[in-house]
């Protein structure tokens, strides 16, 4: 018999001013780790996770992380 699973999607992406500014900007690697860390003592796992481009306005880009969380529902 399959356990099921529930799944949460969160999207965490660079600061704007940066990307403006600089043309780039880094991922915010510390609220990243609170934010893993915060679901992580709720039961939450890292199933899945891809850093994708996305369009700011004309000419600039900026990275977001996508991160998927599992867990056994309960």
């Amino acid at each position: 018999m399959a356990i099921a699973r529930e799944y949460k999607v969160e999207v965490i992406t660079e600061g704007v001013l940066g990307s403006l500014l600089f043309g780039a900007s880094k991922l915010p690697i510390e609220r990243m780790e609170e934010r893993m860390n915060e679901l992580g003592r709720q039961g939450w796992e890292v199933t899945f996770m891809v850093i994708e481009k996305k369009r700011l306005l004309l000419f600039w880009e900026r990275e977001a992380a996508v991160i998927t969380f599992s867990r056994a529902r309960s």
